[in-house]
């Protein structure tokens, strides 16, 4: 199994107890979608396959797992703060209406007053709202995703609109 055959899921954050069990950390929105019989941990740039005995899932995007062959402490500990991935044939397939703020990276940004902007390159789901980032001159130019800054969002042209509050693109043309 390769990077390029697989797809990242999150990672696992530490150890519980005596007997081996593991927290996973998701970073992959739909995780209750997963199909976990074998996942894969990159272990010296590798991907190292582990059967999925047992998961048992939480609401805080985390989950703790039992892996076959790992069933103490001792063999867990180093799998803590490695990255863990899926198979691609395991990735969930996604509703073509389901459109989600972080679908919008790579997404074209015209504001009303200043024009094109140029592409969002990443968006961050922040604690009360979405966060776009956008290479602007070489800067990185920050704007909340809200319902009150965006004007209309086309997914065929991948053009959203926006209508930036006065002063906030000018503090990054210095």
């Amino acid at each position: 199994m390769t990077l390029e055959q697989s797809f990242y899921i999150g990672y696992i954050s530490k150890t519980r107890g005596l007997k081996g069990e593991l927290q996973l950390f998701f970073e992959f929105e739909d995780y209750q979608d997963l199909d976990f019989d074998t996942l894969f941990v990159e272990v010296n740039k590798k991907l190292v396959p582990y059967f999925v005995d047992q998961i048992k899932y939480h609401t805080n995007s985390t989950a703790y797992l039992n892996l076959e062959d790992v069933d103490h402490i001792d063999q867990a500990q180093p799998l803590v703060r490695k990255k863990v991935y899926l198979s691609n044939d395991k990735m969930p397939e996604r509703d073509p209406d389901d459109f989600r703020m972080k679908d919008l990276v790579g997404f074209l940004v015209v504001d009303e007053k200043h024009g094109e902007l140029g592409e969002i390159t990443e968006v961050q789901d922040l604690p009360q709202q979405f966060v776009a980032t956008v290479d602007y001159n070489g800067k990185e130019l920050m704007f909340p995703l809200n319902d009150d800054l965006i004007l209309g969002i086309d997914p065929e042209e991948e053009i959203i609109e926006v209508d930036l509050p006065d002063g906030l693109v000018d503090l990054y043309q210095e």
